[in-house]
């Protein structure tokens, strides 16, 4: 069994957190609360470049694109499995579910299936939202496009320092989820 505990070290500068935690040492606040008052346009393009060097990372090291996936809700975690027969497993937090009959987006924020435990990282988008007055991070549900699904679940990931995202189908649903610290037990 290998953990990935230093990961999210490696990849921390795809974040681009280094003036993040040089501001943060300086003035005491976190690199979390620090993000959260960084201007959307700022806030946007680093979740984006950070996510596309996390997901970089993970097809990499262990075929996150080609990997089976379930995912358990009440005990917060989702598991891969890959072609090599390694299972991979993190905690989850499910920042929304996508409709694709009707374009709404479902926050796990206020979702129906989704434990409080699980919703997390989407109560962080939340918060974001509404300290800098985004209506589609506060309004359940929203009609937006898979592009933005993507974009809101990148803030997320980056909002709670998560180490990857994925999103899974379930007939015509499409999950939008964050991951922590990857596990993988190899056989």
């Amino acid at each position: 069994m290998a953990t990935f505990r230093h990961l999210s070290a490696i990849l921390a500068a795809s974040f681009l957190v280094a003036p993040a935690t040089a501001q943060s040492q300086d003035d005491g606040m976190s690199v979390a609360e620090e993000r959260m008052t960084q201007a959307p346009h700022i806030a946007f393009a680093r979740a984006k470049s950070g996510l596309e060097t996390l997901t970089a990372a993970n097809h990499q090291t262990w075929d996150l694109g080609g990997a089976d996936w379930s995912v358990d809700l009440d005990e917060g975690v989702i598991e891969f499995q890959n072609s090599k027969r390694w299972l991979i497993s993190a905690p989850v937090q499910v920042i929304g579910t996508y409709d694709t009959r009707d374009g709404s987006f479902m926050w796990g924020w206020d979702h129906p299936s989704v434990p409080g435990h699980s919703a997390r990282a989407a109560q962080l988008a939340f918060d974001y939202g509404k300290r800098h007055e985004l209506a589609d991070l506060t309004t359940n549900p929203v009609e937006i496009g898979e592009d933005e699904a993507w974009a809101y679940t990148a803030l997320a990931a980056y909002l709670s320092e998560s180490n990857g995202a994925y999103r899974g189908a379930m007939g015509t649903t499409l999950v939008y989820m964050t991951f922590g610290e990857v596990t993988i037990t190899k056989p």
